[in-house]
């Protein structure tokens, strides 16, 4: 019953295999019991059995047993089990009665034909319920139940056809000379049967033991295919044969289900000869639920099972193909802000370039720049500034006509691209667009939500993407220069004007290398005793093609640049180099900018420049406007504490012309007020001005400041500072700014001064 399960279970050349192993065991293990059985039987007279009708005998049982189990395994026969068990069942009943004819004894057998239908009707009708049961499930209940009931049916067909049998005595009966005694007989059926069934239990034992190694590998291997992230498929022909749960997952049905599906229901094109290999970059795999997908397959030719298989690694594509698109749209989008950046920008300018010049009509392009956008990051932090980017984005693209472009340059530049848009119409579209950004909301920054734009137009301002561009950006600058929050056509003058610039700011980098920056100084003196008590350092450029270059020309230049930083350190490092060789003690002012205030390690740097220099820290006086210091209030406060720790003097210089917060004064740690000039020059002519003047000196005096003015040019002037008790002066009546030389008698000591006076 084993044997005949794994007969059932399996398919082809080893079906056929254990089918025949199962009528071998079966029908010796029948015949045996007979015979053996037989052997038992002694009817008191002399037997033998013939060698002929025992071997026919052992022949029709194993053929019985075969046709019977052939016939119960065949699948589309209606109660093929029942059938094969009768099959079975009749045959044992063949067996027997030729049996009985090669059993050989003096005398003569009568047969009970009731008992003969009895026996042949119990082995049919056991025989096919043993095979029904047997053939059910293939458990090991099962199967012990159809052995017992085929041993009830073999019993019952022998010893009820034994019972129909009558032996009469005939001496005249004489035994064939070829009998073999039941002796011999016995002992040979004993060990041809036992041999028998020893190798076919062996063959079981060594097939399961196999299998169960089999499996055990197939687990292991399938553990294996399991862990790989590709799905992977093994295939007889279009016949899936297994599958990994990676591949169960992709096509969405349970891997057990797939086995021996069609491959091509799921992947058109896959089947090749059996001896190909081949990939395909891109397929589709079309899902249980009808939905297709892009997969790669790479097919390779595998020994599965002693017979070449195809064994096929399918990968998914989505995530790929995500990644790719997300690729292709970061190519020619801006990834913070959605919209097209300069590549996509680029492309489209030159395409509409050349439509308009063959059709014939105008083009803009618009530049934007966010005003103090710095600011913002600097204020909120960079979320709000990319907040701040975001709500600008939006609102620009809000005003924008259909075929009209905005993409984001990088930084806070912008450009729009407007095709068939003459001067009027790009002007209506630029205001539009600066409306829409002082009314969008944009968080915290929104106060500081203005930008400027320069707008350049085809064919006028340039013929090509890059002259374009290059005007408008032009006419940008202009519009931030002119006060920022505004437009500006591109015209003709402007690209001198920033030709020049761009190369003030080129020869600015190298002016100090160059050795064409030199510190002039001017006096500061005493008004009650006309004393000098120091020098205010003032920085010069001597171009050797533009001569002398004014300060406030190439200052606000160099402070946008940001070369103020190397240039303002030199000058620190000059004049306290300078000032530490003079004899007398005075006092030398710097003017410190704002982007040195705030640029780190400020207070790091005069630290060493003293250290290096060997200037006592008292005699170093830095000069800060209110202007630098409202850029970032607490930041300017902790620096100007670290340096006043030093023992520097901190000066506010232009008092009176800035934002002049009381507050300022009294949180800041000040030690002189320096009135600005444009207020000095006026108080002998402008009551106003002397007011302003008066009130500056009481409020020093009321804080205990000591009170500076600038720009002292007449004696009136003088005249009046000292009748208001001002404390200091400095300006063209007492000394013009000059190099050092030119105050030796200054700088000198007493003795020093009073040889060169003789």
């Amino acid at each position: 019953m084993t044997l005949l399960d794994h007969a059932r279970v399996s398919t082809g050349k080893p079906r056929r295999l254990w089918l025949l192993t199962a009528a071998l065991a079966g029908g010796t293990g029948i015949w045996a019991t007979h015979f053996i059985a037989m052997l038992a039987f002694s009817p008191g007279i002399a037997s033998a059995y013939d060698l002929g009708l025992t071997g026919l005998s052992l022949m029709i049982g194993i053929g019985m047993t075969a046709g019977g189990f052939w016939i119960a395994l065949r699948p589309g026969l209606p109660a093929a089990a029942w059938i094969g068990g009768a099959q079975i069942g009749l045959g044992v009943g063949a067996m027997h009665f030729t049996g009985m004819a090669a059993f050989e004894v003096a005398g003569r057998v009568a047969w009970d034909a009731g008992l003969v239908a009895a026996a042949l009707a119990a082995g049919a009708g056991l025989g096919s319920l043993a095979l029904a049961t047997t053939l059910r499930d293939g458990s090991v209940r099962v199967k012990l139940t159809g052995g017992l009931l085929m041993v009830a049916g073999i019993c019952g067909l022998h010893f009820t056809a034994m019972a129909a049998a009558v032996i009469v005595p005939d001496p005249s009966v004489a035994l064939s000379g070829t009998a073999v005694p039941a002796e011999i007989l016995a002992v040979a059926v004993a060990l041809a049967s036992s041999t028998i069934l020893v190798l076919a239990f062996a063959g079981l034992w060594l097939h399961l033991r196999d299998e169960r190694r089999t499996a055990l590998e197939s687990d292991r291997m399938r553990g294996l295919a399991n862990a790989a992230v590709e799905g992977l498929v093994v295939c007889d022909g279009d016949r899936i044969v297994t599958v990994n749960d990676s591949f169960a997952d992709l096509v969405g049905v349970a891997a057990e289900a797939l086995t021996g599906a069609a491959l091509s229901d799921f992947l058109g094109g896959a089947a090749a000869p059996p001896s190909c290999d081949a990939e395909m970059p891109e397929a589709p795999l079309r899902r249980a639920d009808g939905v297709t997908i892009p997969v790669e397959v790479i097919r390779r030719v595998i020994d599965f099972a002693g017979r070449p298989h195809a064994a096929l690694a399918v990968r998914d594509l989505r995530a790929r193909k995500r990644a790719e698109a997300r690729i292709a749209y970061l190519a020619h989008h801006d990834a913070l802000t959605g919209a097209p950046n300069r590549t996509s920008f680029n492309e489209r300018l030159a395409q509409e370039i050349a439509l308009a010049r063959a059709a014939g009509r105008p083009l803009a392009v618009l530049c934007a720049d966010l005003d103090r956008f710095k600011e913002v990051n600097d204020l909120f932090g960079h979320a709000a500034g990319d907040a701040l980017l975001r709500a600008v984005c939006a609102a620009i693209t809000g005003v924008l006509a259909p075929g009209q472009m905005l993409a984001r340059l990088g930084g806070d530049e912008f450009a729009v691209l407007a095709p068939n848009l003459d001067a009027t119409a790009a002007e209506a579209l630029g205001e539009a667009i600066l409306a829409a950004l002082r009314q969008a909301e944009t968080g915290p920054a929104g106060a500081i939500a203005a930008a400027s734009l320069g707008i350049a137009l085809f064919p006028h301002d340039g013929e090509d993407p890059e002259s374009l561009m290059v005007q408008a950006d032009t006419a940008l600058y202009r519009a931030k220069q002119e006060g920022r929050g505004r437009l500006r056509f591109y015209e003709a003058r402007m690209g001198l004007q920033v030709r020049e610039r761009r190369q003030i700011e080129h020869d600015l980098r190298h002016a100090v290398e160059r050795g064409e920056l030199k510190v002039f100084y001017q006096p500061q003196t005493r008004i009650d005793s006309g004393e000098a008590v120091g020098f205010e350092a003032l920085l010069r450029w001597q171009h050797p093609e533009r001569g002398t270059v004014p300060p406030n020309l190439f200052i606000p230049i160099a402070e946008e640049t940001g070369s103020i930083l190397p240039i303002g350190e030199w000058v620190l490092r000059e004049t306290c180099r300078e000032a530490a060789t003079w004899e007398k003690p005075l006092r030398i002012a710097v003017n410190v900018s704002a982007v040195q205030l705030h640029a780190p390690g400020f207070a790091e740097l005069v630290h060493e420049v003293l250290f290096t220099t060997g200037l006592a820290p008292a005699r170093l006086e830095l000069e800060i406007t209110e202007t630098a210091l409202i850029r970032d209030l607490p930041r300017a406060l902790a620096t100007l504490r670290r340096i006043k720790a030093l023992g520097v003097r901190i000066a506010m210089d232009d008092f009176g012309t800035g934002y002049s917060s009381l507050s300022n004064l009294r949180a800041f740690p000040f030690d002189k007020i320096k009135i600005d000039s444009s207020f000095t020059r006026s108080v002998d002519t402008s009551e106003q001005a002397a007011t302003i003047v008066r009130t500056v000196l009481g409020l020093g005096r009321g804080l205990g400041l000591p009170v500076l003015a600038e720009g002292v040019e007449t004696s009136a002037e003088l005249a009046f500072l000292g009748a208001e008790a001002c404390h200091e002066a400095q300006g063209y009546l007492l000394g013009r700014p000059a190099p050092i030389g030119a105050f030796g008698h200054l700088t000198a000591g007493r003795l020093r001064a009073a040889e060169d006076a003789a």
